[in-house]
């Protein structure tokens, strides 16, 4: 029998004030500051999920829908929305919320994928199949197929594409 888990078994949420040294110019949450704090809040639920180490392979594109304002918090949640053999998808809400007032807000969403690594002297394995509970959790994980998909198509273009980089150093030629 294959082996199931369902999302909210997955599920990690982390809350974090905005301070002024997260910010960017327009004092709002800094990008690549919120990118780090998604990384460790996918981290926990790659583990719950595959209870093994694994590593960020893809970052599909971040749909950045409202700034997250300083001195508001930004809630992120995610769990895992589909699986192979050995990667897992991890969906991203971000919620941010003005904390004066109390008004929460839709702010981000985005999908990425962690590649499961096999443990010591481990020659195959397979992940747990995601099963999804809610109706946001089904809307979510319904469009899983697609999404692979189209990472596997990018991902055989970014090869073929990559064999004409250079990687020699042009600013000392």
């Amino acid at each position: 029998m294959e082996e199931a888990k369902t999302c909210k078994e997955s599920r990690a949420v982390q809350s974090h004030r905005i301070f002024p040294f997260d910010t960017n110019m327009h004092n709002t949450l800094f990008g690549g500051q919120l990118t780090r704090l998604m990384d460790d809040c996918a981290s926990i639920s790659v583990g719950r999920h595959c209870r093994r180490d694994a590593v960020t392979a893809s970052i599909d594109a971040m749909s950045f829908l409202k700034p997250l304002p300083m001195g508001h918090s930004v809630c992120i949640e995610t769990f895992a929305s589909g699986a192979g053999k050995t990667s897992v998808e991890i969906f991203f809400k971000i919620i941010g919320e003005n904390l004066l007032t109390g008004e929460r807000y839709l702010a981000a969403t985005s999908f990425w994928t962690f590649v499961a690594l096999p443990k010591d002297g481990e020659i195959d394995f397979t992940l747990p199949k995601v099963v999804p509970e809610t109706p946001e959790e089904i809307f979510i994980c319904q469009g899983y197929q697609e999404r692979r998909k189209k990472r596997l198509n990018e991902w055989r273009f970014q090869e073929a594409f990559s064999q004409h980089m250079t990687i020699d150093k042009p600013w000392m030629s």
